[in-house]
């Protein structure tokens, strides 16, 4: 009986060890590399959620619309047609009975002030470049939040192989107890704690499924409800190649990311927005130029003049100009107003940067951590655990050690490596974080494609 136990903990132990063949050391994953080649699935993923995406062609759709209404605020206002009668008599309302009767038409145009036109286009320019900018930040929010769910689902996919694994020697074992209990070589509370083991670890194994179910489901939130019913079986991994990102990384001195940050779609969001707000300062100054108008006007007269020939029709001719002279309380307050909205749009990024820089900062921290404490795995708790697990065997073998400390050897060691994974995935997702504050991704997608039908035309 003993002989056939200490069988079954060494299997376990070689099928533990041999789930985690072939993986890189995280050595490597601290370096950034996590993965021989890159995984072209979640790639494909990204760029297929990012052509599916609505809120992308609901930015570039809205960048589209204010250059198209910066167009026309950049376009003289309507000319005004004036139509009307002057100097007609009440007692007969008679066209032709008073040489002051005229029947009047005019055109009146209004000119904007100064360089008004030309620096309305510029900022909506500017406001539309921003809208164009969101865009690009809206393809990095869903790069991150896809990779994000792929290393968790492949995490959960690396566990869920190690339970399985772990339940088919557990129920090897119950079979064997089963069998010796049957014919009374076995207690029953060796078979009862065999039995619970096995479905501890249905349990375990039916919370992964599950997760990895709303890991999955989570995706058609880009992917679509189709892909979800269609996707089949969706092989994700916990580990990725960071090249890219490590790249950036060297370029960076002295933990300072502000030039590498000023490449963020985020702030350049705000770049923009600080280049609409100085046109709106440079709109203000116009307001203390003079705005024209012009006025022409025909009057056409039926009625003789005072000696009885046909009088003659009249053309009048008009130029309006307002001069702003009273402008403290107007002009002078809105250019401060709009000189205030620079300096609050330039300490919105400089605060913007500090809090990103802080994040590179203190991500880094824990990829540093991280990576020690993967390095400590891999040279100390993982061999530690692989001769606990032997000691233990040998113990059995020559009768110094209780079967149970077989069992429970092996099972710190599963945790351990299950521990492992974990880090080895927590790793990766302090790359996925730096990726999108660094903008490392490296997924291509064309732009979004808005079709105007004739209804909206």
């Amino acid at each position: 009986m003993k002989q056939c136990l200490l069988a079954l903990s060494i299997s376990a132990a070689v099928l533990t060890s041999a789930a985690y063949a072939g993986e890189p050391l995280a050595s490597e994953n601290a370096q950034g590399s996590l993965a021989s080649t890159p995984d072209k699935t979640l790639v494909q993923l990204i760029e297929a959620a990012l052509s599916n995406d609505s809120a992308r062609r609901q930015y570039y759709a809205e960048a589209q619309a204010m250059r198209e209404t910066g167009k026309a605020s950049a376009t003289l206002m309507d000319p005004k047609l004036k139509f009307g009668v002057t100097g007609l008599p009440t007692d007969s309302f008679a066209f032709d009975e008073d040489p002051m009767t005229n029947i009047t038409v005019g055109l009146m145009q209004q000119f904007n002030r100064g360089d008004t036109s030309d620096l309305n286009d510029r900022k909506a320019s500017q406001q539309a470049g921003a809208l164009e900018v969101k865009v690009a930040a809206r393809e990095l929010e869903v790069a991150n939040a896809i990779t994000q769910i792929w290393l968790e689902l492949g995490y959960q996919q690396v566990a869920n192989q190690v339970l399985l694994e772990n339940r088919t020697l557990m129920s090897e074992l119950e079979n064997f107890i089963q069998t010796n209990y049957s014919i009374g070589k076995s207690e029953a509370q060796d078979l009862i704690n065999a039995q619970l083991q096995v479905t501890k670890l249905d349990e375990k194994i039916q919370a992964n499924e599950q997760m990895q179910q709303r890991l999955a489901a989570q995706l058609s939130e880009w992917l679509g409800s189709d892909w979800l019913l269609n996707k089949g079986s969706l092989k994700a991994t916990n580990q990725l190649n960071w090249d890219s990102l490590r790249d950036i990384e060297n370029a960076a001195s002295s933990r300072n990311y502000y030039s590498l940050l000023n490449q963020n779609p985020t702030v350049q969001m705000l770049d923009a927005s600080i280049d609409a707000r100085r046109t709106q300062v440079d709109i203000a100054r116009e307001s203390y130029a003079p705005q024209f108008g012009v006025e022409v006007m025909y009057a056409y007269r039926q009625s003789n003049n005072m000696r009885g020939e046909p009088a003659s029709d009249l053309v009048s001719a008009y130029i309006t100009m307002d001069i702003p002279l009273f402008t403290g309380n107007k002009q002078d307050k809105d250019l401060a107003a709009a000189q205030y909205q620079v300096g609050a749009a330039q300490s919105q990024k400089d605060t913007l940067l500090s809090q990103m820089n802080a994040k590179v900062n203190a991500l880094l921290i824990d990829k540093n951590n991280l990576a020690q404490r993967l390095e400590r795995f891999e040279s100390t708790l993982l061999p530690q655990a692989d001769s606990r697990v032997k000691a233990t065997e040998r113990g059995y073998q020559n009768n110094t050690a209780q079967f149970n400390d077989v069992i429970l050897a092996t099972r710190d060691e599963l945790a351990l490596k299950l521990e492992y994974q974990r880090l080895i995935t927590d790793l990766n997702l302090v790359n996925n974080n730096l990726s999108a504050l660094l903008n490392s991704y490296s997924y291509q997608v064309d732009k979004p494609e808005i079709s105007i039908t004739s209804e909206q035309q």
